[in-house]
């Protein structure tokens, strides 16, 4: 049975302590030349819009794509050893991905609102990255809805891989934009209850499937076949 496994990042696979909004507020500073007055607010968005959105707040024009994307790059860069020493992987999660990426015919990779550069930092801080197919994975710089990552992570599996097109794909995140994602995008989703938001708040945003973490190997390889059988 063939499926395609798109991983969130950020309080899915690992905690980042902070050091996101540091990442965030450093790009601004480097581009702006002054502090934010206030976080960015991510709540699962992508880059693009995280970023927009903290030029808008500020009442600043906002630079060009490429000179925000290389002020986030060079901010992440320099964080990798504060995220190490503050973060971590979540419970679970190292042996999950392992035990997923030896499913014959799986594809596993990450959907994430992260820039590329910064998805693989945050990996490798907790050496997951090897762990993943990051070349068809979607990132930040992508598209700016995340449901829009959908279509880019499968036609990269289409590419690099020969997958079929209608793939059974199960997207796994924290919030509900990534059950957001999934269901406009016809794709599973298992929901974790590892960042702000409570189980009852994921099921009600639409996921069927809810846990409280990755902990339980067994079970989620068990939720993530019975996507691969629809």
């Amino acid at each position: 049975m063939e499926l395609f496994v798109l991983w969130d990042i950020d309080h899915t696979l690992i905690e980042n302590a902070g050091v996101s909004k540091e990442i965030y507020a450093a790009a601004f500073r480097g581009l702006s030349g002054r502090e934010p007055t206030e976080p960015a607010r991510t709540e699962g968005r992508t880059d693009r819009l995280i970023m927009r959105d903290m030029f808008v707040r500020e009442e600043l024009p906002v630079p060009d794509w490429h000179l925000i994307e290389a002020a986030l790059v060079q901010a992440g860069e320099a964080r990798l050893e504060e995220l190490r020493r503050r973060g971590t992987a979540l419970p679970g999660v190292h042996d999950a991905l392992k035990a997923t990426s030896a499913q014959t015919g799986w594809v596993s990779s990450v959907l994430t609102g992260n820039i590329s550069a910064n998805a693989r930092v945050k990996l490798a801080a907790f050496g997951l990255d090897s762990l993943l197919d990051l070349p068809v994975g979607a990132y930040g710089a992508d598209a700016e809805l995340r449901p829009h990552l959908v279509a880019v992570a499968r036609e990269r599996a289409q590419r690099l891989h020969g997958v079929a097109a209608d793939i059974p794909t199960v997207l796994v995140g924290d919030t509900p934009r990534d059950v957001e994602a999934a269901l406009t995008t016809g794709s599973g989703v298992l929901a974790v209850a590892s960042g702000i938001h409570t189980q009852e708040e994921l099921t009600a945003a639409g996921a069927v499937e809810v846990l409280p973490d990755l902990s339980d190997t067994k079970r989620v390889l068990g939720i993530l076949e019975s996507f691969a059988g629809h």
